[in-house]
């Protein structure tokens, strides 16, 4: 790779020394407006500072040939043949010196420059929702993998660097369901995002699939319709419920219910808004041993909505978060922000009110395939 930096009194005296010498596969990294000269910050000329670079394999264009001297041939068989070695160091000083460019270069100026095939990569991740700092991230990276990779630049080979990339970045958060190592299955999280319905599905698959005895108790007393569903649910898994209104009830459920294996406990959201309320039952169930705890949040919402609901929850341990409603979206790229800024892993993804179907335990890779629709 050739990489170059120009400085011509305009854009178009820029771009004849480029074709001239690197020819008009150039690809243009960078340019800027520069002064130069004056006299104490007076008298400056405004200039135009381009960087430019040209693929390894794209020739550039020769100059009118002249036959070698005597003397040139003799000195150029006495020159001894740079080691390989030493052209890799180059290359990669050359790499590590692209990407610190690329990267001071904003997104939106990036993608003025990107090659054909990180173009598309640009494009579907706008559609996907992917933020922007997040794409310009990973499209740096892409870049200079684009010019070290330079007989392999498929579309199918940068979306799957891609998302070896964005896995790489994922990869400390904790994904997966329920581990069952607590007796208290907790689901927190705002009006509307499903979380009876999804309370109800982990119960279902707790006592379908591992054979476990349930229970409910549910906390959400502002909504009737939420107790009748829940109420319905638990009718159907043949599981007893206990209705709580205070710190109080709660007490005594747990000790009612203290018999089965796994109680699963259903909140309203308001009631995780109010610390009093938080604090009273600190000193019922230990939130860091005794229960795990899933946030509960839509596909459907806006990221800074999410964040801001997230921020509310955090009164308490959040293990892990639930996402619905993916069958209602095509665009998942801010999960990908959800996760990096809350540093919360996804336990489940639901896409549908079929009870207990409609539900996946989240791995790393199908998830990042869901969000890239790989």
């Amino acid at each position: 790779m050739r990489m170059k930096k120009y400085i011509a009194p305009t854009m178009q005296d820029a771009m004849k020394r480029i074709r001239s010498e690197l020819g008009n596969e150039a690809v243009i990294l960078n340019s800027k407006v520069i002064h130069t000269g004056g006299f104490l910050g007076l008298f400056m000329k405004k200039k135009i500072e381009v960087i430019a670079a040209l693929d390894p394999d794209v020739p550039a264009p020769s100059l009118k040939k002249k036959e070698p001297s005597k003397v040139q041939v003799e000195k150029k068989q006495k020159e001894q043949p740079v080691k390989p070695k030493e052209i890799d160091q180059n290359v990669a000083k050359e790499l590590q010196e692209l990407k610190g460019m690329v990267q001071s270069i904003s997104s939106a100026e990036q993608s003025k420059f990107y090659p054909e095939g990180l173009q598309k990569i640009n494009e579907l991740f706008i559609q996907k929702d992917i933020s922007q700092s997040l794409r310009g991230e990973i499209l740096s990276s892409l870049l200079v993998n684009y010019y070290e990779a330079v007989h392999n630049r498929s579309e199918e080979v940068l979306l799957q660097k891609a998302k070896d990339l964005l896995l790489e970045k994922i990869s400390p958060l904790e994904f997966g369901g329920i581990t069952y190592e607590k007796k208290y299955i907790n689901v927190v999280g705002p009006t509307g995002v499903g979380k009876t319905t999804t309370l109800a599905k982990l119960a279902a698959e707790c006592m379908l699939q591992k054979e476990k005895t349930v229970a409910f108790i549910t906390t959400d007393t502002f909504r009737i319709a939420a107790i009748d569903q829940l109420k319905t649910y638990a009718k159907i898994l043949d599981a007893p419920i206990e209705v709580c209104y205070t710190v109080e009830d709660f007490r005594a459920a747990k000790a009612n219910l203290a018999a089965y294996d796994y109680i699963f406990i259903d909140t309203a959201g308001r009631n995780f808004l109010n610390s009093e309320y938080v604090n009273d039952l600190k000193e019922i169930v230990d939130f860091n041993h005794e229960i795990e705890t899933y946030l509960v949040l839509a596909a459907t919402a806006k990221l800074p909505d999410m964040l801001k609901i997230f921020e509310q929850f955090s009164i308490i341990n959040i293990n892990k978060l639930i996402i619905t409603k993916l069958d209602e979206t095509s665009s998942l790229g801010s999960l990908l922000s959800l996760m990096l800024d809350t540093k919360k892993g996804i336990a489940y993804t639901t896409h549908g009110q079929n009870v207990p179907d409609d539900i996946k335990a989240a791995s790393k890779d199908q998830l990042l395939d869901e969000i890239l629709e790989l």
